[in-house]
């Protein structure tokens, strides 16, 4: 289980780089509708996101799953993605009447031309998210490929937007030929969703919150939102909501009740358990934390504070959000969002909503089942919840961005085990080495919480400051201060960086010496961690730091020594 969790992992982190654009282009659609701003180049606008999905998907995906968030991937992601689409089309097989009875060819040919687009639309996203992930996987694997002199122009990062054409062709036959099998395949899965009804929403509900531990939630969140259903051509519920769909909005309207108003109660009530004399401590955090769910729908760092906690308690969360979900339908409201659940999005989708008052009452009764349950359990199980940790854990950590980053960094277990830093939209994403994770001071930097799906792997959640604060880090690192002096072992740290072969050039940098490398996959971390004392780590894909501290020493001896090896 926990092997299959690990691979699916920088999938959910990957799928947040398209989906981030959501907002923006929401906003800008709404607002270029008749019943607002009544300008059309701006709703062209938004719906120029909404209509290239696919090829977003296809980008994003590639640039979240490669090392270092390359670009080049991004650009294979394209490739991939355009050789699939466009050699799909050719393939598919063309019913008769999709001519549109047209005798004139050149007329045919247009009618059919637009027949193969809309098809080709109901699977543009996962026909992206299929060409990121190659072309993610692509990079990873090729991007330092040698090839012969004669060919070495293609090589490196060049051959992985070729590779990833070629990938693209086998994927022109598998959604071309296949079409009628994958197409058939949605309709069957929307079909069923639809016959579920209100059982279909309180499981997709439930298992939203579950899988939210995990980070894989954006999968599931992906399927309902960009696959189910189909309206005029657009499928998945977040883009017929937004295309006009009056039956769309059924896997968003539920978490409206939850994340404006049911959370938001939590907080009330952790504030209320808190000792009078810690209220005034706790209460500035927890007011952010029940703003930032009202109006942004960001829920993620009130649930860590309670769902290692109290699992029990989260399960209930997680059953209440399934109850709205199939609430909100049974009611016939029909909320949407183009980022999360939230007043803001409340509130420009208003007109385009379904019954949107019904929110008011229906959450009204949540803030109070939340504040109840909430209250009855920390007091009753004596849960620690913020305000209620013994003295000294509440007191927070100041400091400006460049403090702080190095104060994560030492909580982290220094330089040396902090292997990769990335984030997604409320988590640091870490691959941290075998050196102790202090919680506790990260809790007082502003962590909600820690999850940990395999070995090596780390997840801090922050909530919506988590990419800032990764980039912060990674700065940081790239600039770390200098270190005591040592007599470093030239042969061992040579052995670490792969060979001589692999040592493409150095140079001394404020108390580091920056390497670059061939092929980082020679590199043995673990090994330079033991050779280099202050640590080791990549600041882009084939360059690292290490931290060898004075630098005389490092000329005299380990510069030499490098130098000398690499001649050998």
């Amino acid at each position: 289980m926990r092997i299959g969790l690990d691979k699916l992992q920088p999938l959910g982190r990957a799928l947040m780089l398209p989906i981030a654009v959501l907002p923006v282009a929401a906003m800008l659609l709404r607002l270029g509708q008749p019943d607002l701003l009544n300008l059309t180049f701006i709703a062209a606008a938004g719906e120029a996101i909404f209509s290239n999905l696919g090829i977003l998907f296809a980008i994003g995906v590639a640039v979240g799953l490669a090392r270092e968030n390359h670009g080049a991937a991004g650009l294979a992601g394209a490739v991939a993605y355009f050789v699939a689409v466009e050699g799909a089309k050719a393939l598919m097989a063309v019913p008769p009447e999709a001519n549109g009875g047209f005798t004139d060819q050149a007329a045919v040919d247009l009618a059919v031309a637009a027949w193969k687009a809309k098809q080709m639309a109901k699977l543009s996203v996962p026909c992206g998210i299929a060409a990121g992930l190659v072309s993610g996987w692509l990079y990873n694997r090729y991007s330092n490929i040698r090839l012969p002199e004669y060919l070495a122009f293609f090589g490196g990062r060049r051959f992985v937007p070729i590779a990833a054409g070629v990938a693209g062709v086998l994927g022109a036959i598998i959604f071309g030929l296949g079409f009628p099998i994958l197409a058939g395949g949605i309709d069957a899965l929307s079909h069923w969703v639809v016959q579920a009804g209100g059982v279909g929403l309180f499981l997709y509900g439930l298992l939203n919150r579950l899988l939210i531990i995990t980070g894989l939630h954006h999968i599931l969140n992906n399927l309902a939102w960009f696959i189910v259903g189909d309206f005029h051509g657009t499928t998945g519920d977040l883009k017929r909501f937004f295309a006009g769909d009056p039956s769309a909005g059924q896997f968003m309207s539920g978490f409206f009740p939850v994340m404006m108003f049911g959370l938001p109660a939590a907080c009330l009530a952790m504030y209320h358990s808190a000792p009078p004399e810690r209220r005034t401590l706790v209460g500035g955090m927890l007011t952010s934390l029940a703003l930032t769910s009202f109006l942004t729908g960001v829920t993620e760092p009130i649930e860590f504070t309670f769902m290692f906690l109290a699992p029990l308690l989260y399960l209930v969360h997680a059953v209440l959000t399934g109850v709205s979900m199939a609430l909100m339908d049974a009611l016939g409201v029909r909320l949407g969002f183009g980022f999360s659940a939230g007043l803001f999005d409340y509130v420009l989708n208003f007109r385009q909503s379904t019954r949107p008052l019904l929110l008011l009452p229906v959450g009204l009764a949540y803030a109070g089942i939340y504040y109840a349950a909430f209250r009855f359990c920390i007091t009753r199980l004596n849960l620690l919840t913020p305000g209620r940790e013994p003295a000294g854990e509440t007191i927070a950590e100041k400091g400006t961005d460049d403090v702080k980053a190095g104060a994560f960094i030492q909580a982290l277990g220094g330089s040396a085990n902090l292997r990769s830093v990335d984030a997604c939209t409320t988590r640091l994403r870490l691959n941290v080495g075998e050196a102790a994770i202090d919680e506790a001071r990260l809790r007082r930097l502003g962590a909600r919480g820690f999850v940990r799906p395999g070995p090596g792997l780390l997840q801090v959640v922050l909530g919506p400051v988590a990419d800032q604060v990764a980039s912060n880090i990674r700065a940081e690192l790239a600039r770390a201060p200098a270190v005591g002096p040592f007599a470093p072992d030239a042969e061992a740290i040579l052995g670490a960086l792969g060979g001589p072969s692999n040592v493409r050039g150095w140079h001394d940098k404020a108390g580091r010496l920056s390497v670059k490398v061939a092929d980082r996959a020679r590199v043995d971390l673990d090994a330079l961690g033991k050779a280099v004392p202050h640590g080791a780590a990549f600041v882009d894909d084939r360059r690292l730091h290490l931290l060898v501290g004075d630098v005389p020493l490092l000329h005299l001896h380990f510069g030499e020594g490098l130098r000398e090896g690499v001649t050998r």
